[in-house]
């Protein structure tokens, strides 16, 4: 499943996939792979995306 929020939370910041994923310690591929739904990240990873981003998890990662 597709991780919009993610990818409007990082667009919203102006950060390209590069940039958030430098600042979490990940290759971009990581990153496109997450957005794309390609990619199931651990717990810490998600949280590491979410301080980046200033969001919760619930708020990027939860399924309504």
């Amino acid at each position: 499943m597709e991780n919009n929020r993610m990818r409007e939370a990082r667009t919203k910041l102006h950060l390209s996939q590069g940039e958030l994923a430098r600042q979490i310690g990940v290759s971009r591929q990581t990153i496109n792979m997450i957005e794309n739904g390609g990619y199931n990240p651990t717990i810490e990873l998600c949280i590491r995306i979410c301080r980046a981003l200033g969001l919760t998890l619930n708020d990027l990662f939860w399924e309504e």
